[in-house]
C-alpha cells in the first residue's frame, strides 16, 4: 500500500544536521557514529531517507521549510537565527535544496489538484506491477512556524514560490502567535497573515498552535485547516496534544489529523534524554491508539491519517521501539486491520483521507 505521511523535515535534516538523504539510513548512521563530536541524542540513529522512504512506499509526503528565530524556552536543535531576515534567507536556502532534488529527478513538487491526482495515479499503477518505471517521490511544501514570512503581505510572495501551508508558530513564539508550551493569542500580525492566507487559498495547519491561537485561529481563518502531526490530549495530557474539543472542531472544518511518531506525545509524563520507548513500552500499535480515538470521536475514518515527524528532531531514541526506520509504516495495515477496520478504512487512513482533502483544497 502506498503511504500518504504529512510532515517530513528532510531539507532540514539534509542542511541542518548534514545528513545525505540520497543514502540509505543505514550509511547515514554509520557516518554520524564515527564522527568525532556527537552534537545531539538523535545522531546515528536517524530513520528516513530517500531510499527507505522507496522501500516503504511513502511515495507522497508534506515537505517542510523550518527555520527558526531563536527562542530561550525552545528545543536546542530547533532555535536558531536572531533575526526574520537570517530565517528568511535559510527558508530559501532549504527550497533552493528540495529544487535541487527536482531537476535531478529524485522529487517532483506538488502545486495544485491536477499534479497530485497524476502523481498518486502513477504510484498506484507502479504499486499494481502495470508499470516497471518507478515514479519520483512526491511532496507538497509546508512551513512549520510562520517566522521566515519577514511581514503578512509577503504570504503572496511565498506562494508563488511553490509553498502550499503555513503553520503560523512552532515551539516557543514565533513573530505572529503563541506556540507550544506557551500561553497567549495572536500577535499584532497573527491576523492579517490569515486573513492574506485565506485570501490566497494557502492552508492553515494548526499544529504547535497554543490552545488560545488555536480558537483564534479558526474564528479569522475560514479556509482549508489541517493538523500535519498532532497527537490526542485524551490519551496523553499535553498542551501539545489536540483536546476532544479541538478535534471535534476540526472535524466540522473537514480537516484531516495526521498522527505523529514523536514517544513524548504518545507516552504519558515522559521525561527526554531519561525516558525509552522500550521501559514505556511505546510502539507502533500506540500510535494506532490516538488514530483510533480521532476516529471514535469522528465515527468515521475520514479524519485520520499519519504525519509521522519522524527525524523531527529525535530519531530511533523517542520513536516507537518497534520501528526502525520509515519503512515499518507498512506495519500500520496489519495493526488496523486487526481492530476491525476495512480495507477501505485502512487504505483511507495510510493516504487517501490526505489524497481527498488536497484534491480538494489545492488551488
Amino acid at each position: 500500500m502506498i503511504i500518504f505521511d504529512a510532515h517530513l523535515d528532510l531539507a532540514w535534516n539534509a542542511i541542518d544536521w548534514n545528513r545525505d538523504l540520497l543514502k540509505p539510513v543505514a550509511e547515514i548512521r554509520q557516518a554520524e557514529l564515527a564522527a568525532e563530536k556527537i552534537d545531539f541524542l538523535a545522531r546515528g540513529v536517524n530513520t528516513v531517507s530517500f531510499p527507505e522512504l522507496r522501500r516503504g512506499k511513502v511515495g507522497i509526503f508534506i515537505a517542510t521549510l523550518l527555520a527558526r528565530l531563536f527562542r530561550s524556552n525552545s528545543l536546542p536543535p530547533l532555535s536558531r537565527y536572531s533575526s526574520m531576515q537570517a530565517a528568511y534567507a535559510s527558508a530559501h536556502g532549504q527550497m533552493a535544496y528540495y529544487k535541487a532534488l527536482v531537476a535531478e529527478g529524485v522529487l517532483v513538487w506538488i502545486t495544485d489538484a491536477a499534479a497530485l491526482k497524476k502523481h498518486v495515479q502513477n504510484w498506484l499503477e507502479f504499486d499494481a506491477g502495470k508499470t516497471q518505471k518507478e515514479p519520483p517521490l512526491g511532496f507538497i511544501l509546508s512551513m512549520e512556524g510562520a517566522d521566515p514570512i519577514l511581514h503578512p503581505y509577503q504570504v503572496e510572495e511565498w506562494y508563488g514560490t511553490g509553498l502550499r501551508i503555513v503553520g503560523p508558530a512552532h515551539y516557543g513564539v514565533s513573530p505572529y502567535a503563541h506556540g507550544t508550551s506557551t500561553i497567549g493569542g495572536l500577535f499584532d500580525w497573527g491576523k492579517p497573515l490569515l486573513q492574506e492566507m485565506d485570501r490566497l487559498g494557502m492552508i492553515l495547519d494548526v499544529t504547535h498552535l497554543s490552545d488560545q491561537c488555536f480558537a483564534e485561529a479558526l474564528e479569522i481563518y475560514k479556509g482549508p485547516v489541517l493538523a500535519s502531526h498532532h497527537n490526542c490530549r485524551a490519551l496523553v495530557d499535553d498542551q501539545r496534544q489536540l483536546s476532544d474539543e479541538q478535534i471535534n472542531r476540526l472535524i466540522e472544518r473537514g480537516a484531516v489529523i495526521g498522527a505523529a511518531f514523536d514517544a513524548w506525545m504518545l507516552s504519558p509524563k515522559w521525561v527526554r534524554g531519561k525516558n525509552t520507548p522500550q521501559e514505556r513500552n511505546v510502539t507502533i500499535a500506540t500510535v494506532v491508539d490516538h488514530i483510533d480515538h480521532v476516529c471514535q470521536l469522528a465515527g468515521n475514518v475520514n479524519h485520520s491519517a499519519l504525519g509521522t515527524d519522524l527525524d523531527g528532531g529525535f530519531g530511533k531514541e523517542q520513536s516507537p521501539h518497534d520501528l526502525d526506520t520509515i519503512v515499518d509504516l507498512q506495519r500500520i495495515p496489519d495493526l488496523l486491520k486487526s481492530r476491525g477496520y476495512s480495507p477501505l478504512d485502512i487504505e483511507k487512513i495510510m493516504w487517501r483521507n490526505w489524497f481527498d482533502f488536497f484534491v480538494k483544497n489545492l488551488k
